[in-house]
């Protein structure tokens, strides 16, 4: 059996791997490597970043389960592996803490004015300026899967009202005052202050907030995206923040990335961007290590991975409590 990682491991990661399964021969290929390594493996592990030989993979018939290390799975959900016997896992929820963390950022730093202040700052003007608040706001997140309900759990602690939407609306958390279904996205755009967006890219989501979806909300509402760029039509974006639409917006992700240096959210002052960063974490690695040990550790057994991805819908799908 052979095993192709495709991360930024250590030897101590593969040998951690090697340990699960010693029979197996387990290749480091990075991303230099991995198209090619991947044609010969029965398991592949990481996040490819180059262009990938699925349709040849497939053919092929060897790969049997892909891990990916990442929670979005557009990097590998091509149609020939949606159409294949290949199982696919995510690392859905790994990276909840740290993607709540990077939403706080983006949304405390808009509403506490802090592009106003750090401007400022370059020229030592210390002159007070308004600001907003957070506490008692209205607050809807479009995709309540592990970011979004991790999210939710510290906005609690804003003493804020949640909203939310969800293909699957199932186990309604206690903080969160109503989980509707993923029809109702335009009542949850009116009525909330802050729309926070952790849904993922499939086809049905491409595009998702669009012209109509900016319309929708509240005027002066906050906006943060934190999910995949695709997810948001960058125009609309653009002009609902030009035509004070909305107050600001906080994206982690691009339609395109990196984010052209034409884009016009260059240059608003009611913007923060981040470079995609938001799962990043000094423990990031050995995280999505530990979860393939464990699920190679299943794997072998014949149990099914944790996370194991519905390929149509693109992630994996949350079960009603019983």
């Amino acid at each position: 059996m052979k095993i192709a990682l495709c991360y930024q491991t250590q030897p101590e990661f593969v040998e951690a791997i090697q340990q699960v399964a010693p029979d197996a021969e387990v290749i480091d290929a990075g991303q230099e490597g991995i198209a090619d390594a991947i044609l010969e493996a029965d398991i592949f592990c990481g996040h490819a970043k180059v262009p990938m030989p699925w349709s040849e993979v497939v053919q092929n018939g060897k790969l049997k389960w892909i891990q990916s290390s990442a929670a979005g799975m557009d990097h590998c959900l091509v149609p020939e592996v949606i159409a294949s016997d290949i199982l696919v896992s995510s690392a859905s929820g790994l990276f909840a803490n740290q993607v709540a963390e990077q939403t706080f950022s983006l949304l405390l730093g808009l509403i506490r004015s802090l592009p106003v202040f750090f401007r400022a700052q370059t020229v030592k003007d210390y002159t007070r300026r308004p600001t907003h608040d957070l506490h008692g706001k209205t607050v809807g997140i479009v995709g309540l899967g592990g970011n979004g309900r991790r999210i939710a759990e510290i906005l609690a602690a804003f003493q804020t009202r949640i909203l939310a939407t969800d293909l699957f609306p199932y186990d309604c958390p206690p903080h969160v005052e109503a989980l509707w279904p993923a029809d109702r996205l335009d009542d949850l755009l009116a009525a909330s202050d802050v729309v926070i967006l952790t849904l993922p890219l499939n086809s049905s989501t491409y595009h998702i907030i669009d012209e109509s979806r900016f319309a929708a909300m509240k005027q002066d509402a906050w906006f943060i995206n934190v999910a995949r760029g695709q997810v948001v039509q960058e125009t609309a974006l653009v002009e609902a923040l030009q035509s004070k639409k909305l107050l600001g917006a906080g994206i982690d992700v691009a339609e395109v990335e990196p984010l052209p240096s034409d884009s016009p959210l260059w240059n608003m002052e009611n913007v923060i961007i981040s470079p995609h960063v938001g799962a990043q974490s000094a423990t990031r690695n050995a995280d999505a290590t530990q979860l393939f040990c464990t699920n190679l550790r299943r794997y072998l057994n014949g149990e099914p991975p944790i996370n194991l991805v519905d390929k149509q819908l693109g992630f994996p799908v949350r079960k009603p409590l019983q």
